[in-house]
């Protein structure tokens, strides 16, 4: 087997001297495997929300046109990096081979079910096949391969948790792990799309930690899932709002805190022009943590300078240590989520 580099650099075919992510084609020719990649068989994709939000807009909802948008996009650039968003999503599949030097390193053997940890935006993908579109939860159930590097993380799937359900948690469980490090107790916390798929891990997560004298405050635009949320019982305030007003954002959590505003702000929906409202509602050295991929952070830098606010802005890091375990808990320990997600994933 050839040697391959940690981060998968002999991947990449253009331009030269950079790394899978920003790479514009990367190599997804699987006849032959490098010595520390993972070939796995890959059964679904969980697209990243804000890619498959622009893909439904540009394809409109037509799942023909879906799949005809995600296999030009794979089949350009080999692999899953929606042009338009930058952003990609996950995988769940069974491992097939693993390259000689990976043999010794590591516990997982062909045939183990796993989901990727990783970006699509930087594995490199052949589909083979698209078998379903899932529009609904931002799923498609393909035929296909992908490889995952030795610096790629991936996490072996549950045996008490159903795959899809298993693979939708663990696309977005970097948000619950760092809402875990960030909430203080008695913080006042305010979730942007606290209803979404991310956004109630983040509630529970930060319900948990804020103690009873602390406030949870979740702000969602869809009655569907201002309806989720209501079932939870996991915020003190539900707001509908706009989050791309805001001024209006500002106005009510001014009246609801006070003037104090929130401690911290976590932004999780899939669309663009939020980063004002994200920061107006942030108390001055208060936290916003931006983990929607539909952020503009020159929007957020920009903007929280022209209106004179002193805040910490955090970029939505996926990765936190132990966050897939951390979130797959919150299935086992919440009887409600597991059931609302069951529903819906």
């Amino acid at each position: 087997m050839k040697k391959g580099n940690p981060y998968g650099t002999h991947r990449v075919i253009e331009p030269a001297g950079v790394l899978p992510q920003p790479a514009m084609k990367i190599n997804n020719d699987f006849s032959e495997i490098y010595d520390n990649e993972i070939l796995v068989d890959v059964e679904i994709l969980n697209i990243d929300s804000a890619s498959f939000t622009q893909i439904k807009k540009q394809a409109e909802g037509d799942e023909n046109k879906i799949s005809e948008i995600i296999n030009t996009i794979v089949n350009e650039k080999g692999k899953m990096q929606n042009p338009v968003t930058g952003s990609g999503g996950m995988f769940i599949g069974t491992v097939s081979r693993i390259g000689d030097a990976l043999l010794s390193k590591i516990s997982l053997k062909p045939g183990d079910r796993i989901a990727s940890l990783v970006s699509l935006s930087l594995t490199p993908l052949k589909i083979k096949k698209i078998i379903e579109i899932k529009k609904d939860i931002d799923q498609v159930k393909v035929e296909a391969q992908a490889v995952l590097f030795e610096s790629g993380i991936y996490a072996v799937l549950p045996d008490d948790i159903e795959p899809s359900l298993a693979l939708a948690v663990l696309d977005v469980c970097g948000a619950p792990a760092q809402t875990a490090r960030f909430v203080k107790l008695n913080d006042t916390v305010v979730i942007i799309g606290a209803g979404g798929k991310s956004g109630m891990l983040c509630a529970y997560e930060a319900k948990k930690r804020v103690g009873p004298n602390g406030c949870i405050i979740g702000i969602e635009y869809s009655d569907r899932n201002i309806e989720y949320l209501k079932k939870l019982n996991l915020c003190n305030h539900i707001l509908k709002l706009d989050a791309t007003d805001a001024l209006d954002c500002y106005n009510n959590i001014e009246k609801i805190t006070s003037g104090k505003m929130a401690d911290l702000v976590i932004n999780c929906v899939n669309i663009q022009n939020t980063e004002m409202g994200s920061i107006l509602m942030t108390k001055d050295k208060g936290i916003v943590y931006f983990f929607s991929m539909a952020t503009s952070f020159t929007k957020a830098a920009l903007g929280a300078e022209g209106v004179g606010k002193d805040v910490d802005m955090i970029v939505g890091n996926g990765y936190t240590a132990g966050h897939a375990d951390l979130t797959l808990n919150i299935l086992r320990e919440s009887e409600e989520i597991r059931k609302l997600y069951g529903e819906i994933y």
